[in-house]
């Protein structure tokens, strides 16, 4: 192998992108029933309000914290059966990534795989409330981060 080769698969090395996961962990959970024992007598015909929300920070060079937060609300009438908040969290690595690259990154690369451990808690959460089980949609967190974009934009 020549030396130019070598310098060149050498600098191709250095710029490949390195992405992990250094660890998935739940920041932050609360569950109320405020209506319960009373609301186990009413027919389940529930209203269910969900709120989501993504944050990140840097944690040093290359690690990030992403939080995903999941709020769901489900009434019945005019009663809150139930309120449930999770804070799922990561810490990630990304190394030789462009500020434009991270940015959807840690706004719906990330979130997307929280997700399902937010989805999964706030569902046990919820069965473990006596209630009937709750199983969230899949989430398109590319929409929903250029939806963050654009009102961040707008706003401005």
């Amino acid at each position: 192998m020549s030396e130019k080769h070598e310098e060149i698969v050498a600098s191709q090395s250095e710029l490949q992108h390195e992405f992990n996961i250094q660890r998935i962990y739940t920041k932050d959970i609360s569950y109320e029933a405020p209506s319960a024992p009373d609301i186990f007598h009413i027919e389940w015909s529930p209203q269910v309000d969900l709120n989501l929300h993504t944050d990140s920070k840097k944690l040093s060079e290359d690690t990030y914290e992403v939080i995903l937060q999941i709020t769901v609300t489900v009434k019945l009438k005019d009663k809150t059966a139930f309120l449930v908040e999770v804070k799922q969290a990561g810490i990630f690595t990304l190394k030789n990534f462009t500020t434009d690259q991270i940015d959807p990154m840690l706004g719906s690369f990330c979130p997307n795989i929280l997700f399902p451990y937010a989805r999964e808690l706030i569902s046990e959460t919820v069965c473990r409330g006596s209630f009937p089980p709750l199983y969230l949609a899949p989430i398109n967190f590319d929409a929903f981060y250029h939806e963050q974009l654009q009102q961040r934009k707008n706003a401005s």
